[in-house]
């Protein structure tokens, strides 16, 4: 287990809510486009599996981009997610919206991106978290940095440390299997 910092770690034990970026923090940021003119994203397994066991330990979870975007609304249905919001102008008052939909403030959001759009959202979170290789503009905002970066299992990272600062990490290795 990695050492996290105990303020991070005093933080990371309110959260209810988490809400990723997508370009940049759940992939590597690049666009990629088919000569019909499709999107194609690249999203990394160890995430999909943080996101997974964070739903199963009663985290919400929130997939909020700017892009429209078919290919994160499929990952977002095949992960279960239940908030994905594509096209959404402002990723703080789309966060606002769910936390005040489940009764929580903004000190049990957590709120991980990588960007100038992710500012406004990472400056309001409880909790703000950037992969490694975040613009320095979203970095300053940051609570605490990942160790890998965007698209290399960074947002594993962040579901890591959620889950070892509530209490969840032994339960799941004694499962030792897929939730």
């Amino acid at each position: 287990m990695p050492a996290y910092p105990a303020d991070v770690l005093e933080r990371a034990r309110r959260i209810r809510l988490v809400g990723f970026d997508v370009d940049g923090t759940l992939t590597d940021g690049r666009l990629l486009y088919g000569t019909d003119g499709h999107e194609a994203k690249s999203f990394h397994v160890q995430d999909g599996m943080g996101l997974t066991l964070l739903r199963h330990a009663g985290i919400e979870l929130a997939l909020v981009t700017a892009r429209i975007s078919p290919v994160v609304e499929q990952r977002g249905r095949e992960l279960k997610i239940a908030h994905v919001h594509t096209h959404e102008r402002s990723k703080l008052a789309c966060m606002q919206r769910i936390a005040a939909g489940m009764g929580i403030g903004m000190d049990a959001v957590a709120f991980m991106g990588d960007d100038l759009p992710d500012l406004a959202a990472l400056r309001a979170a409880g909790l703000a978290i950037v992969p490694a290789n975040a613009h320095p503009w979203a970095r300053a905002a940051a609570h605490w940095v990942t160790p890998r970066p965007g698209g290399e299992g960074a947002a594993r990272d962040a579901c890591d440390l959620l889950l070892h600062a509530q209490g969840r990490v032994e339960a799941i290795l004694a499962h030792g299997e897929h939730p």
